[in-house]
């Protein structure tokens, strides 16, 4: 099905959630792993001439480590990888790599940033899920207990929901209680 499989990386600590996310469906599959770190060239253009270079060069280097440690995590599995590392803008330059590369599927975290944090950031995932010509799985990359928590805090709400059938409309009524089980009633034969 997925023959490569594109895993940008921002070097973070939390993307290990993502690359064992994109290894495992790679090792499924018998896909080739592709890493891409893309280094913002916006985030370092108010630094002084003279000590560009040296900021230059421990970026790349940063963006190096990072796409070494998930191709390393795809060696351990006898997959095939290709490492990367460009220059510019995160989005465009990911949805350039799919373009350039035949990728099947991006597999990328997303933070789960809302609101004015997210008005203010921006958000890579969000941008690459909505420009990409390929489908994009995304990991959240947060922490996992804390949103849960966060969704059990929610509630569950009681809904009523016409299907069709033997509901109002003459379809099936499926209903949810508060429990959070959901249950329908069909016709027959359906």
């Amino acid at each position: 099905m997925y023959e490569n499989i594109l895993i940008p990386t921002d070097g973070s600590q939390t993307i290990g959630r993502v690359a064992d996310q994109g290894i495992e469906l790679a090792a499924l599959c018998g896909a080739t792993v592709h890493t891409l770190h893309v280094v913002d060239e916006r985030a370092y253009l108010s630094v002084p001439d003279d000590a560009r270079q040296g900021v230059r060069d421990t970026l790349r280097d940063d963006a190096e480590a990072a796409t070494k440690s998930i191709a390393e995590r795809a060696l351990e599995h006898d997959l095939d990888v290709v490492r990367e590392v460009r220059w510019g803008d995160p989005s465009a330059s990911i949805l350039a790599y799919v373009a350039d590369n035949d990728i099947d599927i991006v597999v990328m975290g997303t933070h789960g940033r809302t609101g004015y944090e997210r008005y203010l950031l921006g958000s890579v995932a969000e941008r690459v899920v909505r420009a990409c010509p390929v489908p994009v799985l995304t990991i959240y990359v947060g922490d996992v207990e804390e949103k849960l928590a966060e969704i059990e805090s929610l509630g569950s709400v009681d809904a009523d929901v016409s299907m069709g059938g033997d509901g109002p409309d003459g379809g099936a009524e499926a209903t949810s209680d508060t429990d959070g089980v959901q249950t329908q009633d069909a016709e027959d034969g359906l």
